[in-house]
C-alpha cells in the first residue's frame, strides 16, 4: 500500500471565490419527481458537443445511476446506461431504441466511462466489487478487473487514462484507488472487434492484480479522474485531492503517493456525489448536499475557486454536474428530479 511521504504537505485551496468567472441560472427543467443521478455531455463526437444525457430513478423496474456516450464502429452516437439491475443498456441515440443489453455484473452498476481514443470500448464499475471492460460494438465482455488484488467492496468510479490506452483507475468503498494495466491483455481487446461467434463464448480474461494501490483517503472514494498522469479523487470527507502515483517498476502494486493539492468542498459528506471537468480539464465542477456548486481551477497552484454557485430554490443534493466543452455551461442534476443550467455571464 502506498503511503504519503512526510514533509510533502499538499497545497489547500481557499474557499474565497476569485470572481474570475460568474455564472447565472439560465434554465431549469423538472424531469419527473425521482432523483437524477447522472448528467453528461457528449465529448466523443464534435458534432454533438452540446448534446447531453441524464439518467435517474424514474422507472419502476430500474434506477439508472450512470450514463456515458459511446459510438458504434460506423460513428453513430450511443448512450450507455446502468444502474440497480446490473445490466448495461446500450441505446441508439438516433432511433431511441435499445441497441444491446449486456449482462455480466452480479450487482448494480455505479459508473460507466468511455475510452475516448476507442469509443466503442467502455468500462463499468459495480457493487459486485469488479470493473468490466466491454466492446459495445460486439457486446463482448473482454476483461474483468477483480480477484486477489481487486476491490474489497463496491467499486464506485472508474476512468480511462487520457493518453495511455492501457490504463484505467478505479476507486470505491474499500477507501482505495487502484490503477490497472491492460497491456498484457491487449490481444483480447483486439480480438473482441473481429469475434464472430457468440459473445458468451469469448475467452473473457480476469485481471486480478492492479499495478498500483493508493490509500489517499480514509473513507469511501466515489469519484476519480485522470488529470494527465495525475489523479483527482474525491471522498466523502469534503474535498477533492490531486495526487501523483509514483510506481515502482520492479514491484507492481507498490509505490508512493505524492499528494499535491486539495480542493475543499463543504457539506459534501454523503457518498455518490461526482465531479465533472470541461473537455480540456481546465476546471472542475462539483455539487454538494445543499444544492451548491463549487467550480475549481485545475490549472492553478495554489488551487483557485473560480465560483461558488447557489440559488435559493436549489437546496437538495446535486449528484453530478456536467461541464460543457469550454466550461461556459454547467449542468447539475438533483435529488428532486430537476436539471439546472448555469451559464457564464459575459463580462464587459
Amino acid at each position: 500500500m502506498s503511503k504519503v511521504p512526510i514533509g510533502c504537505e499538499p497545497v489547500v485551496g481557499s474557499l474565497t471565490p476569485s470572481k474570475k468567472k460568474e455564472y447565472r441560472v439560465t434554465n431549469r427543467l423538472q424531469e419527473g419527481k425521482r432523483p437524477l443521478y447522472a448528467v453528461v455531455f457528449n465529448f466523443i463526437d464534435a458534432n454533438y458537443f452540446n448534446v447531453f444525457a441524464t439518467v435517474g430513478g424514474n422507472r419502476k423496474d430500474e434506477s439508472f445511476y450512470t450514463v456515458s456516450w459511446a459510438c458504434n464502429i460506423d460513428g453513430n452516437p450511443l448512450i450507455v446506461a446502468g444502474g440497480v439491475n446490473g445490466i448495461l443498456r446500450v441505446i441508439d441515440a438516433g432511433n431511441e431504441k435499445i441497441h444491446k443489453s449486456f449482462v455480466g455484473h452480479g450487482d448494480s452498476i455505479n459508473e460507466i466511462r468511455t475510452q475516448a481514443l476507442k469509443p466503442s470500448l467502455i468500462v463499468s464499475a459495480s457493487k459486485d466489487e469488479s470493473v468490466r471492460l466491454w466492446n459495445v460494438h460486439t457486446g463482448i465482455c473482454i476483461l474483468v478487473f477483480a480477484g486477489a488484488g481487486g476491490h474489497r467492496n463496491e467499486v464506485l468510479s472508474v476512468d480511462f487514462h487520457p493518453s495511455d490506452i492501457y490504463r484505467i483507475a478505479s476507486c470505491g468503498m474499500d477507501n482505495t484507488v487502484k490503477i490497472w494495466s491492460m497491456k498484457e491483455f491487449w490481444t483480447y481487446v483486439e480480438k473482441s472487434f473481429t469475434w464472430t461467434d457468440l459473445p458468451s463464448k469469448f475467452p473473457t480474461k480476469y485481471v486480478q492484480f492492479p499495478i498500483f494501490i493508493a490509500s489517499v483517503h480514509n473513507n469511501y472514494v466515489d469519484c476519480n479522474r485522470w488529470l494527465g498522469d495525475f489523479i483527482l479523487s474525491k471522498s466523502v470527507d469534503n474535498e477533492i485531492v490531486l495526487w501523483e502515483p509514483k510506481m515502482k517498476e520492479q514491484s507492481p502494486g507498490e509505490g508512493t503517493v505524492d499528494v499535491l493539492q486539495k480542493y475543499p468542498v463543504p457539506e459534501c459528506d454523503i457518498w455518490f456525489i461526482k465531479f465533472s471537468c470541461d473537455f480540456h480539464y481546465k476546471a472542475a465542477a462539483i455539487g454538494n448536499r445543499e444544492g451548491k456548486i463549487f467550480v475549481w481551477d485545475l490549472q492553478s497552484s495554489p488551487p483557485t475557486l473560480i465560483a461558488r454557485l447557489s440559488h435559493v430554490q436549489s437546496k437538495l443534493p446535486i449528484r453530478q454536474t456536467a461541464m460543457s466543452f469550454d466550461g461556459s455551461t454547467i449542468l447539475s442534476c438533483c435529488e428532486d428530479g430537476t436539471i439546472w443550467r448555469w451559464d457564464v455571464v459575459a463580462t464587459s
